[in-house]
This record gives C-alpha cells, sequence and structure tokens, in this order.
C-alpha cells in the first residue's frame, strides 16, 4: 500500500515537472511570437515611412527583452532612416555590446559614421564585417569609397578592382575608380573608366557620367572632345547646371566665345546672381573687344559680393583701353589681396612695359620670383625683358 502511494506521489511530481516545463515552453513561444511579430511590424513601418509608430513597435521588445537585436536594430534603421546618425549608431553599438559580429548592426553602424564624415571609423567596421562575409560587393565598395574619401589611393584601389575582378562590369566601381583617379588629377585614367561604365549601360545612361567623362576633357583641354558628351548630357536635361557649365568652358577653351556666352546667359537665366558665371561671361565678352557689356556684368558680379575676378576684368578693360596708369593702382591693389597669383603679376609688368617704364615691370617679375612661387610664363617674360 505504500509502495502504491510512493508510486502515485512520483507519478504526480513528474507529471507536474512536465506540465511546468510544457507550460514554460508554451511561454517562451508566445514570447518568441509576440517579438517576432513586433519586429516584423516595426520593418513593415519603416518601409511606409511611417518611423516613429516603427520606434513604438520596436520599443515593445525591448520591454520584453532589452538587448532585443532585432529591437536595437530596427531603432538604428529608423533613426537612420531620418538621418539621425547620432542616435542612430548608440542603438547600433548597443547591439554589438550583446551581439558581437550581427551583420545588420555592423552595416548600419558603419553607414553612420560615414554619413557623420566619419570615415576612418567607419572603415574599422566595415572591415569586421568583412571579416565574416569577404565577397560582398556593397560593403567592399563602401570601404573603397571611404579609402578614396580619406586620399588612400593605393587601398581605395586595390578594393575597388577587387570588385571588378567579381564582377568586371560592376557600375560602383567603374564610377569610384572614375572619381577616384579624377581626384588625384590622373584625368586619363578616370576617362578610361568613366567611358567604360558608359559602354556598359550606353542606352540608359546617368547624365552624371556624360557630364564626368565631358569634365576629363576639359580637364585635358581636349574641348572639341568633350563638347559631344555635354550636348548629350542637355538633350537628357536642358537645365543641368553642370552641363551648361561644361559646354560653355568647352567653348570658351575653343576661343568660340560668343557660343559659350550663351551657355554662361542659360545659367543666369537659372541663377541670375551666380557671381563666377557673371563674372565668366564677363571675361567673354571683353574677349570679344565689348568692354561695355562686359563691364555691366563685372559690375552685376561686384554689386553681389566682392569678387576679385571681375576687378581683375575690370582692370583689364582699363588696360584694353589704354588707361595704363588706372590699371597699374588695381592691378597693385589686387596683389596685395592674392600675392602668389602670377597673372596678376604678369598684366602689371605689361602696363609698365606699354607705358616705358621697363624697370619697374622687372622689379615686378622679381617681386613674384620672392615668394618661392614657380611660374614658367612670368620666368620667360622676365627673361625676354633683362635680356633686351
Amino acid at each position: 500500500m505504500q509502495e502504491d502511494l510512493n508510486l502515485k506521489s512520483s507519478t504526480s511530481t513528474e507529471c507536474d515537472e512536465d506540465a511546468i516545463q510544457k507550460s514554460g515552453q508554451e511561454g517562451a513561444d508566445t514570447l518568441e511570437n509576440q517579438i517576432a511579430e513586433l519586429s516584423k511590424k516595426g520593418y513593415a513601418l519603416i518601409k511606409e515611412n511611417k518611423i516613429e509608430e516603427s520606434k513604438e513597435a520596436f520599443k515593445s521588445i525591448l520591454e520584453l527583452d532589452e538587448n532585443n537585436n532585432y529591437a536595437l536594430v530596427g531603432l538604428g534603421d529608423a533613426e537612420r532612416k531620418e538621418n539621425h546618425f547620432s542616435e542612430a549608431a548608440v542603438y547600433y553599438s548597443k547591439c554589438l555590446s550583446s551581439h558581437p559580429g550581427n551583420n545588420y548592426a555592423l552595416f548600419g553602424l558603419a553607414d553612420c559614421y560615414k554619413a557623420m564624415n566619419q570615415y576612418h571609423k567607419a572603415i574599422e567596421i566595415w572591415e569586421q564585417y568583412l571579416i565574416h562575409d569577404d565577397k560582398n560587393i556593397t560593403v567592399l565598395t563602401r570601404v573603397a569609397d571611404a579609402y578614396r574619401k580619406i586620399r588612400d589611393l593605393k587601398k581605395s584601389k586595390q578594393l575597388y578592382l577587387r570588385v571588378l575582378d567579381m564582377e568586371e562590369e560592376n557600375a560602383y566601381a567603374l564610377i569610384g575608380l572614375g572619381h577616384l583617379h579624377y581626384d588625384f588629377k590622373e584625368y586619363r585614367d578616370a576617362l578610361y573608366y568613366w567611358t567604360k561604365m558608359l559602354e556598359v549601360n550606353e542606352a540608359a545612361v546617368d547624365i552624371r557620367v556624360l557630364t564626368s567623362i565631358g569634365n576629363c576633357h576639359r580637364k585635358l583641354k581636349t574641348f572639341d572632345k568633350g563638347v559631344s558628351y555635354f550636348e548629350r548630357a542637355l538633350k537628357m536635361d536642358p537645365k543641368n547646371f553642370y552641363a551648361l557649365f561644361g559646354l560653355a568652358d568647352c567653348y570658351r577653351g575653343m576661343n568660340q566665345q560668343f557660343r559659350s556666352i550663351e551657355h554662361w546667359n542659360k545659367i543666369l537665366q537659372l541663377d541670375p546672381k551666380n557671381k563666377v558665371i557673371l563674372t565668366r561671361t564677363g571675361d567673354a565678352y571683353r574677349n570679344m573687344g565689348d568692354y561695355k557689356t562686359a563691364t555691366d556684368y563685372y559690375n552685376r558680379a561686384l554689386n553681389i559680393e566682392y569678387d576679385l575676378y571681375a576687378v581683375l576684368g575690370l582692370a583689364l578693360i582699363s588696360k584694353g583701353e589704354g588707361r595704363y596708369e588706372e590699371a597699374i593702382i588695381s592691378l597693385s591693389r589686387l596683389i596685395q589681396t592674392d600675392p602668389k597669383n602670377y597673372r596678376l603679376y604678369m598684366d602689371l609688368a605689361d602696363c609698365y612695359i606699354k607705358t616705358n617704364q621697363k624697370a619697374k615691370a622687372v622689379d615686378v617679375l622679381q617681386s613674384f620670383q620672392k615668394h618661392g612661387v614657380r611660374s614658367q610664363a612670368v620666368t620667360e617674360m622676365l627673361d625676354k625683358l633683362t635680356q633686351q
């Protein structure tokens, strides 16, 4: 009888333990399902751009599980969506302190640092990511971009080329290499990669690729080749500033001033107070000998604010009209403002030559050389004067 009681008691205890275990498992499953539903809801709200509501959903998860990785990453993503990068970084960092190596937190944190121009920190985080996934092209191009921003040509180029080894027509790598070489004034190499990008996507080319190719030709002074790319860009967007500027500058470089004026004025129709463009237009009219119109444009620029090149343009008009003493005064003042600008010294020296003051012309050019700045044009002009 006692044995029966003991057996019943033992069986009852086992049943209670099973029930508790089952109940605990059901509770855990319920909590897990609740968190999963809230997480799903939070991300759906981010996609719908209902950011505040998404934050509430993720914060509800943290009330159930204070270090939940889905909630912390979700809150980071929500803050990042609103460009609150500093706040987002806090959530991603908190996630990584509990869940080291979480790829979503690493990716988000690195993007935050990039957005805050903290490129060294971004690189450090992305490299942690690449330990887990070293074939991720998106991350590799981001790291290459970051190295480009901190002007590390070698590492940036290595990573872009690594991407091209994996995907030979990758747009981000081709464009990145174009920008990289352009930034380092390697215009022929930049032209190679941007042209390749154009060949890959000829039918649906991005207008920025066209203007970038055009700009390479501007820098290489192959202005006639640049024209067609800027014209093609303008067919896509007739008001594109970079295309209008590039085309005007190409015509200026080809000494077709009347055509450059046409495009400078198109920019001024869109932005009438752009003093740089007003000065460029003034230069074009001055080079055509239309001093009256040029003076008007220079004065319009100066009415906005002081501009060295507008004052220089007016001084050159004085020089062109034979008012040398007036030009000498203006150019001398400009040299005080910009003492290393070789062009000012050459124009001032030329004014002295025109007024038969050769010794003063020599003094002016020699004073430029004392600044330790080299100019082949100044050296040649000085040699010519001293050999006469």
